[in-house]
């Protein structure tokens, strides 16, 4: 009798568990269900502003921003005051929320003046060459990077692998994958400029990867290459094998050589202007249109109508990429792709060089750059 009163309570415990635990699940599933109603009511307000853009890109951008900020603090508030607190997570969601508020304005304020640009000009989507969502991404990612201190490295690794590797092990492995990886259309352009601009470095041109520091304002050119008396103005354009580089690219090629020259001429004068034509004929002034791809029949003709030297079918090829700089202070300092510096480093001296490895970088004493904080640095090398 005792035996079967014992089993009796042991049951009788068993089922309040298990009464517990649906409790407990249920009480998960009402969360759940609340956070599901948070976000279904924050896409459908977002739907309904984004199809109102018409009525004027700063306006609407700067609505987006605060929708986004209050519907992330009631989110937050919902955290603080649900039945199991997530206190430090609603405070962290505030402060992301905070941080965000002004890029979703800039971003959202981009992405409408483009659409309505391209919609008066069609054309421009073939400069920009870009997925426009993907070519904004792209831009505002590597931007976000001036705010972030941690390693670029980091984001190659768990954090228990990072820390387990040495310095040089860990530079070299996510060199490694950052060559393998599967990158955008943006990013294949900006290494296909960075390898062009290699190719001209290698010839004894200072190279200014203008493309890549000025973004849309590069007025298209891609490198500014100076050797001696000569400057070549280069664009270039890393297509696939299907796309047809057409006159219009051509012309535009002319145009910002044209005005790179005005820029220039400190005295302006009409004799001055129309010294230009000379200039491209003597060659110490030259556009260079590079491409993966082919041009047409048509833009070849424009091409040695106006003086400009195409590179057809350059492709893409495996360098060293490791940018190893001797600074003004003449510390041996190597970058790395994804490091702040790396676009606005010049090899231009003796001892400086292109490595393909870091322990290539390290074994002539050079170090990984510091992360750069404006006009001081980290103080530690990355």
């Amino acid at each position: 009798m005792f035996f079967f009163s014992n089993k009796a309570r042991e049951i009788e415990a068993t089922l309040k568990k298990i009464e517990d635990l649906n409790k407990s699940a249920k009480q998960l599933n009402d969360d759940n269900k609340r956070m599901l109603d948070i976000i279904e009511e924050r896409e459908r307000g977002l739907l309904k502003l984004e199809a109102e853009k018409s009525q004027g890109f700063p306006w609407l951008a700067n609505a987006i921003s605060e929708y986004h900020y209050f519907l992330e603090f009631a989110l937050a508030y919902y955290l603080e005051n649900k039945k199991h607190r997530a206190t430090k997570a609603a405070e962290e969601v505030r402060r992301i929320s905070r941080k965000n508020k002004v890029l979703q304005v800039e971003l959202k304020t981009t992405k409408y003046i483009l659409e309505y640009y391209e919609s008066l000009f069609p054309w421009l989507k073939d400069y920009l060459g870009e997925d426009r969502d993907e070519f904004i991404k792209e831009v505002s990612d590597s931007t976000s990077l001036d705010d972030d201190d941690s390693d670029p490295v980091s984001k190659y690794f768990p954090a228990s692998e990072y820390e387990k590797l040495s310095v040089t092990e860990r530079n070299q492995l996510a060199l490694d994958k950052y060559k393998k990886s599967k990158k955008s259309p943006y990013l294949i352009g900006r290494d296909y400029e960075r390898y062009i601009g290699y190719l001209y470095e290698s010839q004894g041109y200072s190279v200014e990867y203008s493309g890549i520091s000025f973004g849309l304002q590069d007025m298209g050119r891609d490198l500014i290459c100076k050797k001696d008396a000569q400057i070549k103005i280069v664009q270039c354009k890393c297509w696939s094998a299907h796309k047809t580089i057409h006159e219009k690219h051509i012309n535009q090629l002319y145009g910002t050589t044209v005005k790179y020259y005005i820029d220039t001429i400190k005295r302006k004068s009409v004799k001055k202007l129309a010294e230009f034509p000379d200039l491209i004929k003597s060659e110490k002034i030259k556009a260079v249109f590079v491409t993966a791809t082919n041009l047409s029949e048509t833009a070849w003709d424009f091409a040695n109508a106006l003086g400009i030297q195409v590179r057809e079918n350059e492709k893409l090829q495996d360098y060293p990429m490791i940018k190893c700089n001797i600074n003004a202070k003449h510390e041996k300092i190597y970058h790395l792709p994804f490091d702040q510096q790396y676009d606005k480093t010049q090899i231009d001296k003796p001892g400086e060089f292109y490595a393909y490895s870091v322990k290539e970088a390290e074994s002539q004493g050079f170090r990984r750059a510091y992360r750069w904080k404006g006009l001081i640095h980290s103080g530690n090398p990355m």
